[in-house]
């Protein structure tokens, strides 16, 4: 009975339901999950996968962990929601609070919204609101590095880089902004100053046009998986200063701890005018970002007309989501996540390196508890994902790249038969 009900649901599934970038046409195998536990996803048919993704880079401390949980049941108890609207709550100010003590120097004010591509479209309207309330509302452009990713909602989606960003299909009707050349020097690099040039160039030419800077500090996410240097990152924040251009840091997937640091701005020493929060926010027990922004530029944008942001999520704050947020950060802060990530990172560089004596691997790179085999060809998703599945262990590659995000808490055993798994499979992809 049990074996059909899963057949059942996952024939619904497969003429219903739309998963993220798949066909309904010809949808890629899906697997029903039971439940999860610490690094540990339990599928229907009883199999145990060890996480290797976070679930998208938002389940830092595993699944089902008891100190969330009672986060949680506790809010629970006294409301799951109420509109922010007119109205304030204790998780929403407690969480607020702590978010603008741990976050760079200078970001005071802060906005919660629903989902990171929601925290860029607000980071965006910031910018603009911010030279219209400036008397420059000639200044609507944004400049960006190209390789980068920023969200799937429109104004993300026009700063995300043409190409590789999975959105050029929809290029003729989003607003077009410029697009520097992309570091190509690594995170221990020396600095690329043919990219830092080209975008100096591009504020030298159309500095009166541009509201913000926008990118991902460090590490380019779901774009290519790519490190740059803190100094080339150190120097973007010296041009924005120069040309008096505001700078927008996209930490959605590298805030709380991912790269080493509790904010990738912190590998060059700079803070930026507005940061975008996400993904490990909440752990990844619920949907919620926030955008933080100097009190300068709130001032100016409160002086202005009409005198207000001009934006307001129906589930701004919701008390449950700023509950568990407040709870998963608390645990991080008090946990020995810095010496989790450092192991994880010996680990991943010690193993992962083995798949550069590969013909078919182009490129193996390693920055905290992110770890990265691009191949020199796109790998046949549904047959990788399989493959990795057999082996116990969840890995879900994009395009070339075989990525692992696992995490913090996996132990060392998990994560050598994580590893183990990538480089048996990947060995295989070039068979």
């Amino acid at each position: 009975m049990r074996g059909r009900l899963i057949e059942d649901r996952i024939g619904f599934d497969r003429r219903h339901l739309w998963h993220p970038y798949t066909s309904m046409e010809d949808p890629l195998p899906v697997y029903p999950v039971a439940s999860a536990a610490g690094v540990r996803i339990v599928l229907e048919d009883g199999r145990e996968l060890i996480d290797g993704m976070s679930s998208w880079w938002a389940a830092i401390h595993g699944y089902n962990h008891p100190v969330l949980n009672q986060a949680v049941r506790d809010q629970l108890e006294d409301m799951a929601h109420v509109m922010f609207g007119g109205l304030t709550h204790g998780p929403a100010v407690d969480l607020a609070s702590l978010l603008v003590e741990i976050a760079p120097s200078g970001l005071e004010k802060v906005f919660f919204c629903d989902s990171g591509s929601v925290a860029v479209e607000v980071a965006i309207k910031m910018a603009l609101q911010y030279w219209q309330s400036m008397k420059h509302g000639e200044r609507q452009k944004l400049l960006t590095i190209r390789c980068g990713y920023h969200g799937d909602t429109l104004g993300a989606m026009s700063v995300c880089d043409p190409e590789t960003g999975m959105h050029h299909l929809f290029r003729s009707i989003l607003p077009q902004h410029y697009f520097a050349k992309a570091p190509r020097c690594g995170f221990d690099g020396s600095l690329d100053e043919d990219a830092l040039s080209d975008l100096s160039r591009l504020l030298q030419e159309h500095g009166r046009e541009i509201a913000a800077v926008i990118l991902e500090p460090i590490v380019q996410g779901a774009g290519g998986m790519r490190f740059y240097p803190p100094l080339y990152l150190r120097r973007v924040r010296e041009l924005t200063h120069e040309h008096d251009t505001l700078l927008i840091l996209d930490e959605i997937a590298t805030g709380f701890g991912r790269t080493g640091k509790l904010f990738a701005s912190e590998w060059a020493n700079i803070s930026p005018d507005i940061l975008c929060l996400g993904k490990a926010l909440t752990g990844g027990y619920m949907t919620m970002a926030a955008t933080l922004t100097t009190s300068r530029v709130a001032e100016v944008i409160s002086s202005g007309d009409p005198g207000v942001f001009m934006h307001g999520p129906t589930f701004m704050a919701n008390p449950l989501a700023c509950s568990v947020a407040l709870a998963s950060t608390r645990l991080l802060l008090s946990s020995p996540w810095k010496e989790r990530v450092a192991a994880i990172q010996e680990h991943l560089t010690r193993d992962l390196s083995k798949c550069l004596d590969f013909p078919h691997v182009a490129d193996v790179r390693v920055l905290g508890a992110i770890g990265v085999v691009e191949l020199h060809r796109p790998v046949a998703l549904a047959r990788i994902q399989k493959r990795f599945v057999e082996r116990g262990v969840w890995i879900r590659p994009f395009g070339r790249l075989v990525y692992t995000m696992p995490p913090y808490l996996i132990l060392a055993q998990d994560l050598q038969h994580l590893t183990a798994a990538m480089v048996e499979t990947i060995r295989e992809e070039g068979a």
